[in-house]
């Protein structure tokens, strides 16, 4: 009878302790609840008005791991209440060690983000452009660095030889560059684009592999969407050793002619026609003034040219094709107004003729 109300009593103990374990799990849920609806919103809207912007980006950063940090709490203290083995608990600290670590890492995950402003106070400390490229480089470099780091960190928890991991790395070094030397050759491309920026995301350029617009550009390759609308993935290796036009970066849009009239046109008539054209040029709102040549050229086979050289202020193709047009339409008029008309490739065949005689 004694033994049965001990077995018995100590059933209950049991289960008492496993109510209560579940209690405290209750407890850190409702808890989290709480501070994730008005404390962690409070702590939000004070670092806001707080002169700089780091507080509040961290708290921005870290809120998913404060949530899951409740939850993890939650579960450690639940499973350390509990009457457990030594072994069980020393594994359950170990998980839990390695839980904070995690948390630690997925925060400064977050915050190394290319919206953060991380990198943006960084660049504007040292008074250095962070562009569209760069910055998403930079942050996905600092990404791999947390992931790899966090990783290190947790396998040193558990027990792992991370040194000698780091060892075998540097023997199989050789074999593995050898053996990754064209995507080593793409990243080294990647980062003399990134550093010497020949265009950015969205420029238009032209290269002998390809011409279009820039989309986007990884550690590997850039992608760039041709006029086509077809993307066309090329790799760092190769933009890095091309020679890169960038018409995004024009200041100005040139436009290079020969006008060809014909050969009965009067010294006079082509003097004036070359002089209304150049003052039409500089007279034109849409033309740069800096640079205009309208000059009685060449004598050419079938014309007398003359040499047209100026630049639109616009570099938008629309636009350009808007003014060249315009440009053309009142050559047109000074050339009718002279009565001078535009040579056609023509050849003139003169005939000999010769008495004949008979042989």
């Amino acid at each position: 009878m004694f033994d049965d109300f001990l077995t018995r009593l100590d059933w209950l103990t049991n289960w008492e302790d496993v109510g209560i374990a579940l209690g405290i799990l209750l407890i850190f849920h409702v808890f989290r609840s709480i501070f994730t609806k008005y404390i962690y919103k409070l702590l939000l809207r004070l670092a806001k008005k707080t002169p700089t912007d780091v507080l509040s980006n961290l708290f921005i950063a870290f809120e998913g791991p404060l949530r899951l940090f409740f939850v993890g709490i939650g579960f450690y203290l639940a499973l350390m209440y509990l009457p457990l083995e030594a072994k069980t608990n020393e594994f359950i600290i170990q998980v839990y060690r390695s839980f904070l670590i995690f948390l630690v890492g997925y925060g400064l995950f977050n915050l190394s983000a290319s919206s953060s402003l991380l990198f943006q106070k960084i660049g504007s400390k040292l008074d250095v452009q962070v562009d569209e490229i760069l910055l998403p480089f930079l942050s996905k470099l600092t990404r791999i660095i947390i992931i790899a780091l966090m990783i290190s960190i947790i396998a040193g928890e558990w027990g792992y030889d991370v040194n000698g991991f780091i060892a075998g790395l540097g023997l199989g070094g050789l074999a593995f560059a050898l053996a990754a030397k064209d995507a080593i050759a793409n990243l080294f491309g990647g980062v003399i684009i990134i550093t010497e920026k020949p265009f950015s995301i969205g420029d238009w350029i032209r290269t002998p592999s390809v011409e279009g617009t820039v989309e986007d550009i990884t550690f590997r390759s850039t992608k760039v969407r041709t006029f086509a609308q077809a993307v066309v993935t090329v790799p760092n290796s190769t933009l890095a050793n091309e020679p890169i036009t960038n018409w995004t970066r024009m200041g100005k849009r040139r436009i290079s002619f020969h006008l060809g009239v014909t050969y009965s046109t009067p010294k006079d008539k082509l003097e004036a026609c070359t002089k209304k054209i150049d003052d039409m040029l500089k007279s034109h709102s849409e033309i740069d003034q800096e640079v205009i040549f309208v000059r009685f050229d060449e004598f050419n086979e079938s014309s007398l040219d003359i040499f047209v050289y100026f630049f639109t202020k616009t570099t938008i193709w629309g636009e350009f094709l808007a003014v060249k047009e315009d440009v053309n339409f009142k050559i047109m008029e000074i050339l009718e107004q002279e009565g001078v008309s535009v040579a056609f490739p023509s050849r003139s065949i003169f005939i000999e003729e010769e008495t004949s005689k008979e042989v």
